[in-house]
C-alpha cells in the first residue's frame, strides 16, 4: 500500500485541523456554515470527534470556496508548508493517471 507521509500525518484529527485551517484562512466563522452544518457538528469535525461523508466534505468546501482535494491535500500533508501539499497532489496526480491508463477509461 502506498504511503503518504509519516504515520503521524494520518491521524484522525488531520482532516479536522485542515478544515479549521482553511476556514480561518478564509475568514469564516463556524456560523458561516449554518446552511450546510450546525456549529456543534462543525466543531466536532474540527476536533476530530466526527468523520464527514464525501457529500458533507463537498458542502463544506463549497462554503469555503475550495476544491475538496485542497482540503484532503492539506490533511495528508500534515503541515502548513506548501511543499507538503504539493507533494501529496503530485503523487495523487501520478496515481490517477496510472489508474486511468490501466483501466482504459481515458
Amino acid at each position: 500500500m502506498a504511503s503518504y507521509g509519516n504515520r503521524d500525518n494520518a491521524t484522525e484529527n488531520s482532516l479536522g485541523k485542515a478544515l479549521k485551517t482553511i476556514r480561518k484562512a478564509r475568514g469564516l466563522s463556524q456560523e458561516a456554515f449554518s446552511k450546510v452544518s450546525s456549529r456543534t457538528y462543525l466543531s466536532s469535525l474540527e476536533r476530530g470527534l466526527k468523520n464527514p461523508t464525501l457529500s458533507k466534505i463537498d458542502e463544506l468546501c463549497q462554503v469555503m470556496e475550495v476544491h475538496p482535494l485542497t482540503l484532503l491535500a492539506l490533511a495528508y500533508a500534515g503541515r502548513r508548508e506548501l511543499d507538503g501539499a504539493d507533494e501529496v497532489l503530485k503523487k495523487a496526480g501520478q496515481e490517477l493517471r496510472n489508474v486511468l491508463n490501466e483501466t482504459d477509461i481515458v
